[in-house]
C-alpha cells in the first residue's frame, strides 16, 4: 500500500484525503542540529586558541578544514540527518501498515504528468509530488489535476537551480517562499514538505526551512531509468521496498511513453 508523506509523525489521516490534511506547520526559530552546534564551538574554539597561541595555527586550521569537509560530504549525501532534520521514512504506524511513500519530482509537465497519473490510477494507489514552483505557474492544470486524483503537492523549490547547495541564506529563502507561494495558490494547501534539487544541500538550508515552517523529505529508494519503461520503474520501486520507505521517483519524456 502507498500513501502521500503524513504532516507529522504523530498525525493521521486517510491516504490521499486532502480534507484531513492539517493547517501548515507553524515557522519557529531555527533548532542546530547537534553537529552544527559542535562545529559553531570548534570554530570558536579554533579561533581563542590561535589568538592566545598563533604558533598552533597550522592545528586550528587543520581542523577548520576538516569540519568544512565533513559538513560539505553530509551536504552532497542526500539522506544524512547531520545539517537539520531529514525524513527519509515514514512513521512506525506507517511501517505497521504496510505502507511506502511515493514522490515524484520534477514536475509537472503537459506530457508527463497525465501519463504519470494514469499509471498511479491503474495501480489505484496516490503518491506526493514534489513540484518545480516555475513549472506549476506555467501548468497549473497539471497541478489541479493530480490534486483532483487525491495526490500530495509539495515544494521542490521555484526553478530547480543546478547550483541550489551553493546558494546563500536570502536566495535560498527566495527560491523556497516563491515555490510555497506559487504551489499553495495553484493546488489550494501550503506545502509541509521540501525535497531539495537533486538531494544536495548546505548547513544555510535547514535555518530556513524552519522558519517557513517545511520538512526537509528524501528518499529510502530512489528510481530512475530511462531506458525503461516507468511502469516497469514503478514497480520494481513498491514491490522491493520495505514498508515506511519513501520511494523517489523521477519521470521523463522517453520513460511515460504509452
Amino acid at each position: 500500500m502507498s500513501r502521500p508523506l503524513p504532516p507529522t509523525p504523530d498525525e493521521h489521516r486517510i491516504p490521499g484525503d486532502r480534507r484531513e490534511r492539517p493547517a501548515p506547520l507553524a515557522a519557529g526559530h531555527w533548532q542546530p542540529s547537534p553537529l552544527l552546534r559542535a562545529s559553531a564551538v570548534l570554530h570558536g574554539a579554533a579561533a581563542v586558541l590561535t589568538a592566545l597561541r598563533p604558533h598552533w595555527w597550522p592545528w586550528t586550521l587543520g581542523a577548520v578544514i576538516a569540519n568544512q569537509l565533513q559538513l560539505t560530504a553530509l551536504g552532497l549525501w542526500p539522506r544524512s540527518s547531520g545539517l537539520g532534520s531529514n525524513w527519509t521514512r515514514l512513521p512506525a504506524a506507517a511501517a505497521a501498515r504496510g505502507e511506502v511513500a511515493i514522490t515524484i519530482d520534477d514536475g509537472p509537465d503537459p506530457e508527463v504528468t497525465p501519463r504519470v497519473l494514469a499509471i498511479l490510477a491503474e495501480h489505484r494507489v496516490r503518491a506526493t509530488f514534489f513540484c518545480i514552483g516555475e513549472r506549476a505557474a506555467r501548468f497549473s492544470a497539471c497541478v489541479r489535476d493530480c490534486v483532483q486524483a487525491g495526490h500530495a503537492i509539495e515544494n521542490h523549490s521555484y526553478r530547480h537551480e543546478h547550483n541550489f547547495s551553493l546558494l546563500g541564506p536570502r536566495r535560498l529563502r527566495r527560491e523556497i517562499a516563491r515555490a510555497q507561494e506559487v504551489l499553495a495558490q495553484v493546488s489550494g494547501t501550503p506545502p509541509r514538505f521540501f525535497r531539495a534539487p537533486a538531494g544536495l544541500r548546505n548547513p544555510l538550508l535547514d535555518p530556513v526551512l524552519q522558519r517557513q515552517g517545511l520538512q526537509l523529505t528524501s528518499w529510502t529508494r530512489r528510481g530512475f531509468e530511462p531506458a525503461i519503461c516507468a511502469r516497469a520503474t514503478f514497480c520494481c520501486c513498491t514491490t522491493a521496498t520495505r514498508p515506511a520507505a519513501v520511494a523517489e521517483h523521477r519521470w521523463c519524456w522517453k520513460c511515460c511513453r504509452p
